[in-house]
């Protein structure tokens, strides 16, 4: 019985070549030369010639600072931004006696604001720092001495040291695997942490290594290793281990990478190759590419606007001050006060010029409150919070798989809303990456009634019966068939099922077809030893299902040995099961080059047979004259299946005559041996002899679904404005059609399809001219982008798609094209790129970014994905079933394509919003204090006198003014998360920039002068009158200043409250509780004796409380101040509504749930070249369209 064998051996997989029995006579000429200067001894790391080498200890640090490097390494990070710097300067200056104010209360709000940022700054490097030392103190067992090891720290671990790695462990260096518990030295490896793979690989040590099955057998092990320096090349490892006066060539299949983790191994030995930094993973580790949000940047330009500004006010004043200062010596002048003939520098009217270049300091001083000093650090810590809302938002919580959305970044939060163009994968992004058997075609016929997601979205889009293999599916028109309960097959067809096959004319075909599916992998049997089920692990989702298939029709591969391959199938001729077993003589692998993969087996009855499966491309050609019987029929199918929008393979055999074989198997020994950097192009060289004179047997079609909700979450995209392009690596029918399928492509838009696969280029290939093919494909693909834009400039009211094959793709990317190339895709509805390569991915994503100047944003879930994620503006990772390599290298990950509607639509703009809201506000407020200043400046003869006290100026931005900001920037909403879904247009805000543009910036900045002028006239011509208080006596300075102060304090405060749409319990408590606050403070700091506070003394409880025209003058201010900007955004409000203005009538009226006027608002954001379903319809009931397509 099946069950009783041992799991051992199941787990036991043939390797894609043999292991070294001998020496090599190989040439090393490599070994020793530049770039392979490691010498390694084995066994022997705390020898004297160990020592010498000095290579980096197993210590890994990640953090960005040390203890020693954080104080002085952050601060400079601090005073790199330029208005830091600039307060570090007055900071400075203030302890000179320019300063119109006190030292300490210009440092201390530096202080806080850079120590806040520091602190941040501080606590993610702290854990950082954790993860560091957890790491660096897991714990593996090392040889010491005589067969005996001991657990010791990673950080330990020195260059030469023999490792004995157990079960589940993680690898903590790069080893030299030795031997392991399997008697052929064979071990799997997950290496998810490096590539983001799930499957397992496959290792083995050299012959030579694998008697040390024991400790005590380390003892006397002695080898002198020689290999590449440390590199990133996660794929490569060249070297030589000399044993036992042999040398013997090492290859990739012995390097066991430091984070990757043994599996289904009990144990492994390995000496230690490259520890630390020299290690591969973290030479990979490359901090991703710095990216900052487009406001951010635009926030520094304003920063340098108000510095100009700045600095022209105070220029202004002091050649006003040195010119007044000048007149001091004419008799008759009005500042008797200064006793000019006595006065000091700063006074001098014999130094006027120097009394005004001093005044111009002091003035830079006194107006640096024109620059809000808490802006970043406010920023950073809503950003911050804003990325905690988008990390907790339940309803983008995967349940299924217990994953929810994660803000990698907090940097680009309002890049969110402001996305132009999303450039997609397809595989396991827009599909499942869960591939299902569900058709086939063998011999000629085509098998299978399964219907796909795309054949329904077809019939749906033409209305039309749907018909699979010539059966109209009356009852059930789109096509919902019973479902398997196999994961992976989904294949319905009696005429195959059940070993109906036996009687089909073909049938010794269907035998070799599945049999070839059974045995043509690299699956690993994994046998339930209670039920008796074979499940399997194997490499993609695409093998699982071609092994699951093979096993429901009746061919069951079941074990795997080191030489051997058992399926237990159906007998032809007895109509019996019967256990078959397959010697592996060789397994040529799968690559992105070769596109296939083959597998040389000897049968029961001696024959050779060379079983080979891959993609039509490449398939084809390598069939023999006789092998063709039924390519046409086949061809056909395989385009129907592109149609149907499934995955395609073809399935070939051929016999081998045993000196055939020999010759191939001492020519591919040698290949996969040789230490050369060639090595690769030799085994091509090799394979390309073996794997011609194929004979068809037929071809598979496995379908990778559609994600839930991904037409629905296009469509919502597409009604946002948002232009969506496809960068697969599938072909070209199968793009089509899966754009079909998710509504990118409808009925009636017209494609432009630019390829190479015309008889001209066809006719150069066959000569194989590399020069005239590059000279001919190159104007053909500018020829086609000329027609194409000539095509869409003939008619611009229809819809336009660009579908371009990889080939067009690599010329289109060249710098004469593709300018052109970028015109053409702008101005159709969607583009769909095929066969493109993750290079080419990266390369188009930098072309849109960078043609367009707008907001990108790339979307993918594996390793592939990783070049265009980093060349976007935002990146964002699916953390699907190929691994975590894309949401390792993401701005923000989520589970499911469908999260980005969500993502976008909602937390995209309500960020958007905020943080354009919150920067303008900021400076608003700022330029009303800074004017307020200024203006009493030029009151009191630009003299240098404060209008307020040295507190009071500090605490203003730190204090009173920054908490209501704060929380308008996390919690404030223009209209609910449902209406944001409902009514897609809202989006366009952050697309257009409506919200953040010079002119809503300077106009709030206006709406500060404004302000600022009202305040302070007001405040002085109602406290000029002769007398203030009840005995009679006048307002003085103190006063005055306090009662302004207050005025600023409600004015700015009151316009937070106008400015804000949505009241939260927060929100109430910041606004009202900054009033409140400084009212206490008032209270508070003038209680302080005089020689603190000052001016302060007392001022409120003697001065203004008392008196009832300090309230009256309060209330008549603020009510004056904010009247401007109420009248214009009630005229805005009322007949010029921006988008979200439309929305809050719409609510307000109580229009929201009235279907026909919401549609009306709706399709404002619809243009005859949007994409999505909702476009669909409407383009098919829009009679005006019809109209046009008659007349045409």
């Amino acid at each position: 019985m099946r069950t009783g064998r041992k799991k051992k051996i199941n787990f036991s997989k043939i390797y894609s070549f043999k292991r070294g029995k001998g020496p090599s006579k190989d040439d090393h000429s490599q070994i020793g030369g530049p770039g392979f200067s490691r010498v390694v001894f084995c066994n022997e790391s705390d020898g004297l010639e160990s020592s010498s080498r000095n290579y980096v200890t197993n210590y890994v640090r990640t953090t960005k600072y040390t203890a020693a490097s954080f104080l002085p390494k952050s601060l400079f990070e601090q005073f790199r931004r330029v208005a830091n710097f600039y307060f570090l300067v007055t900071g400075i200056l203030s302890f000179t006696s320019l300063a119109p104010y006190s030292a300490v209360s210009a440092i201390i709000p530096l202080i806080i604001v850079i120590g806040a940022t520091m602190v941040k700054e501080g606590i993610e490097d702290w854990r950082r720092k954790q993860q560091d030392i957890e790491m660096n103190n897991r714990k593996v067992k090392v040889h010491k001495s005589d067969g005996v090891f001991h657990h010791t720290e990673w950080k330990n671990l020195k260059v030469g040291d023999i490792v004995k790695v157990e079960k589940d462990e993680f690898f903590p260096a790069d080893l030299l695997l030795l031997s392991s518990s399997y008697e052929d030295a064979i071990c799997y490896v997950e290496t998810m942490n490096l590539d983001g793979e799930t499957n397992l690989k496959l290792k083995q040590a050299l012959e030579v290594t694998s008697y040390l099955n024991e400790d005590e057998d380390i003892k006397n092990f002695r080898a002198l290793i020689k290999c590449e320096d440390p590199n990133a090349n996660l794929y490569s490892f060249v070297g030589s281990m000399e044993f036992q006066e042999q040398q013997y060539p090492l290859s990739p299949q012995q390097l066991l990478l430091r984070d990757s983790k043994l599996r289904n191994t009990d144990h492994v030995y390995g000496a230690v190759i490259f520890t630390g930094h020299d290690t591969k993973v973290i030479q990979n580790s490359t901090d991703p590419p710095s990216k900052r949000s487009k406001i951010e940047k635009k926030m520094d330009k304003i920063i340098y606007f108000l510095f100009g500004v700045l600095f022209l006010i105070a220029f202004i004043g002091s050649v006003y001050f040195g010119v007044v200062t000048k007149n001091d010596l004419k008799g008759g002048h009005y500042r008797w006060y200064l006793q000019p003939e006595r006065a000091n520098i700063f006074f001098d009217p014999d130094r006027a010029p120097a009394a005004a270049i001093y005044h111009f300091l002091t003035a830079l001083l006194l107006y640096s409150y024109l620059i809000p000093i808490s802006l970043y650090v406010s920023i950073e810590i809503v950003k911050v919070l804003q990325s905690i809302f988008i990390n907790q938002d339940v309803n983008m919580y995967f349940e299924e798989a217990d994953k929810p959305a994660h803000a990698r970044t907090s940097n680009l939060n309002e890049e969110l809303g402001q996305v132009d163009t999303i450039l997609s994968d397809k595989t396991g992004t827009l599909t499942c990456n869960s591939m299902e058997f569900i058709k086939c075609s063998i011999a000629g016929t085509a098998y299978g009634y399964g219907v796909t997601e795309v054949e329904k979205a077809m019939a749906k889009k033409k209305g039309s019966p749907l018909k699979v293999n010539g059966k109209g599916l009356v009852d059930d028109p789109f096509g919902n068939m019973k479902k398997s309960t196999v994961k992976g097959f989904n294949f319905d067809d009696d005429r195959i099922m059940n070993g109906h096959w036996i009687t089909e004319p073909y049938s010794n075909i269907i035998q070799k077809f599945f049999r070839l599916l059974a045995i043509c992998h690299t699956a690993i049997p994994d046998i339930d030893e209670h039920r008796g089920n074979v499940t399997y692990e194997a490499e993609s989702p695409d093998e699982a299902a071609f092994v699951v298939a093979a096993r429901e029709i009746g061919f069951e591969f079941f074990k795997r040995t080191q030489t051997s391959v058992s399926v237990n199938e159906l007998d032809l001729v007895s109509g019996k099961r019967v256990e078959r077993s397959y010697k592996l003589l060789n397994i040529i692998e799968f690559n992105s080059t070769r596109k296939r993969m083959s597998v040389i087996v000897r049968d029961e009855e001696g024959k050779l047979l060379l079983l080979c499966k891959g993609a039509d491309s490449v398939m084809f050609e390598r069939l023999g004259t006789n092998g063709r019987e039924f390519e046409e029929e086949t061809i056909k199918h395989v385009n129907e299946y592109a149609d149907a929008g499934l995955r395609t393979l073809i399935l070939a055999y051929r016999e081998l005559n045993e000196e055939e074989f020999e010759e191939f198997d001492k020519k591919f020994s040698e290949a996969k041996n040789s230490v050369s950097a060639d090595r690769d192009a030799l085994i091509d060289e090799v394979t390309e002899e073996i794997e011609k004179d194929l004979i068809l047997l037929g071809a598979t079609a496995v379908e990778d679904k559609l994600q839930l909700g991904v037409p629905e979450c296009i469509d919502k995209l597409a009604q946002a404005g948002i232009k969506i392009w496809v960068l697969t690596g599938d072909k070209l029918e199968t793009a089509i059609n899966i754009g079909y399928a998710c509504s990118l492509l409808r009925q009636g838009m017209k494609k432009i399809a630019i390829t190479l696969e015309n008889p001209e280029i066809v006719a150069l290939e066959k000569v194989g001219d590399k020069n005239a093919i590059a000279k001919a494909s190159k104007q053909s693909v500018l020829k086609q982008i000329t027609e194409g834009k000539s095509q869409v400039a003939a008619s611009r009211s229809e819809a336009f798609a660009l579908i371009i094959d990889g080939k067009s793709l690599a010329y289109a990317l060249d710098d004469n094209a593709k300018k052109s190339f970028l015109e053409l895709a702008m101005v159709c509805a969607s583009v769909i790129c095929c066969r493109s390569s993750p290079k080419q991915k990266a390369l188009v994503t930098r072309l849109v970014k960078e043609g367009t100047n707008r907001t990108t944003l790339a979307i993918g879930d594996g390793a592939n994905d990783v070049g265009m994620l980093q060349e976007a503006d935002i990146g964002i990772g699916i953390s699907g079933v190929e691994g975590m390599q894309a949401v390792m290298s993401s701005d923000i990950a989520i589970a499911q394509f469908r999260y980005l509607e969500r993502l976008l639509l909602v937390h995209g703009h309500w960020c958007y919003r905020r943080i354009s809201s919150m920067i303008c506000y900021f400076f608003y407020k700022n330029v009303t204090f800074g004017i307020t200043i200024f203006l009493y400046e030029a009151y009191t003869s630009f003299s240098g006198q404060p209008a307020y006290n040295d507190w009071f100026l500090s605490l203003y931005n730190v204090f009173f003014t920054s908490l209501p900001v704060i929380a308008m920037g996390v919690f404030d909403q223009d209209v609910s998360a449902r209406f944001c879904l409902k009514f897609p247009l809202l989006y366009q805000e952050g697309v257009q920039n409506l919200l953040f543009t010079w002119r809503r910036i300077i106009g709030w900045m206006l709406n500060g002068v404004c302000s600022g002028v009202i305040i302070f006239f007001f405040c002085k011509e109602a406290l000029s009158l002769p007398a203030f208080k009840k005995n009679g006596k006048i307002a003085e300075y103190q006063i005055f200043g306090a009662t302004m102060y207050t005025c600023v304090v409600w004015v700015v405060n009151c316009q937070m409250a106008l400015a804000i749409s949505y009241f939260t319990l927060i929100q109430h408590i910041t606004i009202w509780g900054g009033i409140a606050l400084w009212y206490l403070f008032l209270l508070a700091y003038g209680a302080i004796p005089p020689s603190i506070s000052t001016t302060a003394y007392k001022v409120f409880v003697e001065s203004l409380a008392p008196t009832p025209s300090f309230y009256v003058v309060t209330l008549f201010v603020v009510i004056s101040a904010l009247i401007p900007y109420y009248s214009y955004n009630a005229i805005q409000m009322r007949f010029f509504p921006m988008f979200h203005g439309m929305i809050q009538w719409i609510r307000h009226e109580g229009h929201s749930e009235d279907p026909e006027y919401c549609d009306m608002v709706r399709q404002r954001s619809i243009r005859p070249t949007t994409v999505g379903f909702t476009a669909r319809s409407l383009a098919r009931t829009n009679p005006l369209e019809d109209r046009n397509q008659k007349q045409r």
